[in-house]
């Protein structure tokens, strides 16, 4: 997409990575293809042409392309002079999953534990230091799945809740969490949009309504039930869930949480809320590079769409606060999918 001039982008950083991995703009665009298939992304051409414009200015990529990027290159986004590097952020990625294969040696998943324990530690707002805390706890229970995925299992479920604004990066950092662990992934769009708008519909409204109070009243309470509703199946099995939705009434409802969390203790059910955090910018980003209808009047209202979001505060129910700035947590998520594989085979 044509772009103005970006702060901290330096397109020819990405000639200057090509030509040293000895690439022609051909080759890299095979090579982008490849990587895009590889890890489910979407880079539609990736021709020669694309490729130029990247390198010289004239395109800034979006978000597929700069994660295939990242991916093909082993490198982060600022290495690749995509963005300034944010603060605290390495310049050179230091986690470099989803057909994971099986641990081959205790040595291998003991590594890989490791890797895990660094990519959540980094993905945290201010990190994880206090062992006794909340986010030390629920980082301990992923290491505990992974290192238990392919034994007996978990001996306790766990339901995580994965909140956050729209484009926030929600979904695809519960998917991560799900190719770590083995827990069921359970999307609220996959699970309820056919059934939101075909009764948006009969009762008179936009099938793309997602504002309005017909929506909130009568809608989204019928989408987040059954959301719940599929977790419990999951649960009352003994299968641990993970859940992406917004969450942004539930998790900001401290009462409601409560009740949640007494539920799950009377089932012998772990409680875990994850906020992921974004920018405006970022999230605009990812909202039109999804090109969802439902969008559509978020982006012809963005400011007093945007007005509406508190962007810098988490929930208080929130356990754990990934930091998804500029593309950051799931870059590191990429990042550590491909570190795990090449410690495992």
């Amino acid at each position: 997409m044509k772009t103005t001039r970006r702060q901290g982008w330096t397109p020819a950083k990405l000639r200057e990575h090509r030509e040293a991995h000895g690439l022609t703009l051909e080759g890299a665009g095979d090579q982008l293809r490849q990587t895009a298939e590889r890890h489910g992304l979407a880079v539609p051409a990736a021709n020669f042409q694309t490729l130029w414009g990247h390198e010289n200015g004239t395109i800034y990529p979006g978000p597929h392309y700069r994660r295939a990027y990242c991916l093909l290159y082993q490198a982060s986004e600022p290495d690749l002079g995509f963005r300034l590097p944010l603060p605290g952020e390495s310049q050179k990625a230091d986690i470099v999953i989803s057909e994971l294969p099986a641990p081959s040696d205790p040595a291998a998943d003991n590594a890989a534990a490791q890797v895990i324990e660094e990519a959540f530690t980094k993905v945290s707002v201010d990190g994880i230091t206090d062992s006794g805390s909340p986010q030390a706890a629920l980082r301990a229970r992923v290491v505990d799945a992974w290192r238990r995925r392919h034994g007996a299992g978990d001996p306790k479920p766990i339901l995580v809740l994965v909140g956050g604004y729209a484009g926030s990066g929600k979904t695809e950092f519960s998917r991560f969490l799900s190719d770590i662990t083995g827990w069921a992934f359970l999307d609220k769009d996959s699970l309820t949009r056919s059934m939101a708008e075909r009764l948006l519909i009969s009762l008179g409204s936009d099938a793309n309504d997602r504002h309005t109070e017909l929506y909130l009243s009568e809608v989204r309470p019928l989408e987040y039930r059954c959301l719940m509703e599929s977790a419990w199946d999951n649960l009352n099995c003994g299968t641990s869930a993970i859940l992406s939705a917004p969450f942004i009434t539930e998790l900001r409802d401290e009462a409601w949480f409560t009740r949640l969390e007494n539920r799950c203790a009377a089932k012998g059910i772990d409680v875990a809320a994850i906020w992921v955090r974004c920018d405006p910018e970022s999230m605009r980003e990812y909202i039109e590079f999804r090109g969802a209808a439902r969008d559509a009047w978020k982006l012809a209202n963005w400011e007093q769409y945007v007005a509406g979001l508190d962007v810098d505060n988490p929930p208080a129910t929130a356990h754990l606060t990934v930091d998804n700035r500029l593309g950051a947590a799931i870059s590191l998520a990429d990042q550590t999918r491909d570190a795990l594989k090449r410690i495992l085979t």
